[in-house]
């Protein structure tokens, strides 16, 4: 039964339980008053001047009225005291799932995010109230988790390029190291490491805050498609990796192209890196709805069940064994995320049945103006 339900029918009962006892309680003091009259007029001797036997049955029968009028409202008054207790029981067993509820809001507002209210079982509004409350400290659980694990691989993603370019500085300073170029070059590169890693993570924040500024406007997808894979060509060749394209003519998305472009290079770098020699890199773009998906699909091993819910978390490694030699921050999937849900679009992934992984993105179609291009 509904909360609302259990509060109407609670002051419903108290009401007929009022109603029920005056009611009850009316007839027999009514019946007793006239009784009294009837007995006491038959029994009144007619004597006095002016006090006939009407006039003193007169002033009796009021004197009866109004000892029934206090006993009925005294009645009435005790009914409803007794009405307003079983009430007040009633509501307070209504009202105590609500004082637990708070109870466990007050402790997670404190930071014991792992206690819930125990509501979940009820089937009224307070049980929906419950789940809710669950569900929410549940999720600032995980926020709070994902969080200490978000800096804990900061520091470390951070540490590994300092622990290189502090090694390779002080071998130098100490005539370990030469003073050539090989050695220069790595620190230059571990400082590159550096300063993509803090770019990256920027970039994350703003889009993720709504902060991102995008300049929207129509983008011919594909002319992005084509001058990105150019943009990858001589990569994907030094890797023995053909690199095909294709996209429906016509196709149009509103986005900003400097970030779209951004986002398909990462995809595109994301499935060179696992396609092994002589593999291929596949480009697509097709009508979905009101919107275009474009989705890279590399020749690899494919994505392992497990590692399948957290490819666009930071720093995530499907692989533990790889490291950052690359030149790779590990935030490439996280960006592209980001970038796409900022343009109000979507992204996901998953394994091709012809083998291989999908990475795919959806944005909204658009228009481009009568003779205008984009991209």
């Amino acid at each position: 039964m509904s909360l609302r339900l259990r509060l109407a029918v609670t002051f419903a009962f108290v009401a007929l339980l009022t109603a029920a006892a005056v009611a009850l309680a009316t007839p027999t003091i009514v019946g007793r008053g006239f009784a009294q009259i009837e007995s006491d007029a038959s029994a009144m001797p007619g004597s006095g001047p002016g006090r006939g036997p009407g006039a003193m049955a007169g002033i009796h029968a009021q004197q009866v009225q109004q000892e029934t009028t206090v006993t009925l409202i005294a009645i009435a008054i005790a009914a409803a005291a007794g009405a307003s207790l079983i009430g007040v029981l009633l509501a307070r067993r209504i009202a105590g799932p609500l004082s637990t509820l708070g109870v466990a809001a007050a402790a997670v507002a404190h930071g014991d995010l792992d206690r819930r209210s125990g509501l979940g079982s009820r089937s009224d509004e307070i049980g929906s109230l419950g789940r809710s409350f669950d569900a929410m400290a549940s999720e600032l659980e995980q926020a709070q988790v994902v969080r200490r694990r978000f800096f804990q691989d900061v520091v470390h993603e951070l540490k590994t390029p300092l622990a290189v370019i502090d090694a390779t500085t002080n071998a130098i300073l100490d005539g370990v190291y030469e003073h050539d170029d090989r050695h220069l070059r790595t620190i230059r590169d571990q400082s590159r490491l550096l300063a993509r890693i803090v770019d990256d993570l920027r970039t994350i924040g703003l889009a993720e805050s709504g902060d991102l500024p995008l300049r929207l406007g129509p983008v011919a997808v594909r002319g992005l498609i084509d001058d990105v894979a150019q943009a990858f060509a001589a990569r994907a060749q030094a890797s023995r990796i053909r690199l095909d394209h294709d996209a429906s003519p016509d196709l149009v998305v509103i986005a900003d192209v400097d970030r779209l472009r951004q986002i398909l290079g990462a995809l595109i770098d994301n499935a060179i890196r696992h396609s092994p020699e002589g593999g291929a890199v596949a480009i697509e773009a097709r009508p979905a709805g009101r919107r275009v998906r474009m989705s890279v699909h590399d020749s690899g091993p494919g994505i392992d069940p497990a590692d399948m819910p957290h490819l666009f978390e930071r720093f995530y490694q499907a692989d533990p064994a790889r490291d950052r030699s690359t030149g790779t921050s590990g935030l490439g999937l996280a960006i592209v995320q980001a970038l796409v849900e900022a343009h109000g679009g979507m992204t996901g992934a998953g394994n091709d049945p012809e083998g291989g992984a999908r990475f795919w993105i959806e944005l909204d179609q658009g228009r481009l103006a009568d003779g205008g291009s984009a991209g």
